[in-house]
């Protein structure tokens, strides 16, 4: 190993979980600072299983975590319900909220701070700082920015060019135990990956664990995503009346007012099959993701790097991000094994900025074949 490097990682989301993982089990001193005050546990919904995902819990020493559910096959459904194409693919779901937990176990209290919200980062002799605001600054050997879509840390590695750019569409999303669908729903959607694509939407569902792994029948969630056009302003009235800041861009559970939660289930019993319109009917607390592009112009600055959500957005069709994220932690941790940090910074934007640029390129076009 190279020596022992102090590391400070702005986000404690699955990517900058995955790094500090990673640095920790090869003897670096890692801290995280969270700006959540309460951690991110329970917030997360369903991931498609990726190799990148799976190497990074081996890596980690937490193999155990990728239990996840299978489905036997992909249907796709018409308005009335009816299934009208299937695809005899068996695909493995795994729980976000399994992969946090997992990883944040890796980690002493000490190392993830909640509650610390990361103004900004720089540079300084012969490392790095972050910039906790009212609480100053806190140096380091190496600085990781992981701090999602609205990152501090980009303004420095970034400064003339950090800003996300809206797509014009939305996420809905639900998670609720699989026994919350009604029968009907159930019989359909139980099982399969399933989609439906119409009336300037997309949907698609499918099983994941449940809250602590749990993967046997009854005991398991379903995951709902319904992908529907909104304009900027429509986005910003609903993030007004849910109390939240117009460039939030996502509601968590138990955010959305109950008025629009109604308008929401309305518009899914005219515009869905009828599964999909019972099982968005059976969430009582939807939550919202915004849809956002953001490329930069590099991924380092000095001892700086981007990563994950903070380094580059793609779209969720690709079910890509978080597997781009988790190989962001791989390549950077590897790389600081082999190499002097400066170096290994360097290394880590031309290996992993290309990638990016392809990941999100394909989402841009799997976007352009839907009714969004």
């Amino acid at each position: 190993m190279q020596e022992r490097l102090r590391t400070g990682i702005a986000g404690g989301s699955l990517g900058g979980l995955g790094a500090a993982a990673l640095l920790t089990r090869a003897g670096h001193d890692v801290t995280v600072f969270e700006r959540s005050a309460s951690g991110l546990s329970g917030r997360g919904a369903g991931l498609v299983a990726q190799d990148e995902l799976l190497a990074l819990l081996r890596t980690a020493g937490r193999p155990d975590a990728a239990r996840g559910t299978v489905t036997s096959e992909r249907i796709v459904l018409d308005p009335a319900g009816r299934v009208v194409s299937r695809d005899p693919t068996p695909q493995t779901q795994l729980s976000w909220d399994v992969l946090y937990d997992a990883l944040r176990s890796t980690l002493a209290d000490a190392a993830y701070v909640t509650g610390m919200r990361v103004a900004g980062a720089g540079g300084s002799p012969g490392g790095a700082y972050l910039d906790l605001g009212s609480r100053g600054r806190r140096e380091f050997d190496v600085v990781i920015g992981a701090d999602g879509l609205h990152s501090a840390v980009r303004g420095f590695v970034a400064p003339e060019q950090k800003t996300n750019a809206y797509s014009g569409y939305v996420t809905w999303r639900g998670l609720l135990p699989e026994t919350a669908l009604p029968s009907e729903a159930a019989e359909v959607l139980i099982g399969r990956f399933a989609f439906f694509t119409g009336h300037g939407g997309h949907a698609l569902g499918y099983l994941v664990p449940g809250p602590h792994g749990e993967t046997e029948p009854g005991r398991r969630r379903y995951n709902w995503v319904w992908y529907r056009t909104l304009t900027a302003g429509a986005l910003s009235d609903i993030l007004d009346a849910s109390g939240r800041r117009r460039d939030a861009g996502s509601l968590a559970p138990g955010e959305l007012p109950a008025g629009l939660r109604e308008g929401l289930v309305d518009d899914a019993a005219r515009q869905l099959p009828p599964p999909f319109a019972d099982a968005v009917a059976a969430e009582s607390h939807p939550f919202l993701q915004a849809i956002y592009d953001y490329v930069p112009p590099r991924m380092t600055a000095g001892r700086v790097a981007l990563l994950g959500d903070a380094a580059v957005v793609v779209r969720p069709h690709t079910a890509m991000g978080a597997a781009k994220a988790a190989a962001d932690a791989l390549a950077l941790a590897g790389l600081l094994a082999e190499r002097a940090p400066a170096d290994a910074l360097r290394a880590y934007d031309a290996a992993r900025l290309p990638v990016g640029r392809w990941i999100a390129d394909y989402g841009r076009r799997l976007a352009a074949g839907l009714p969004l």
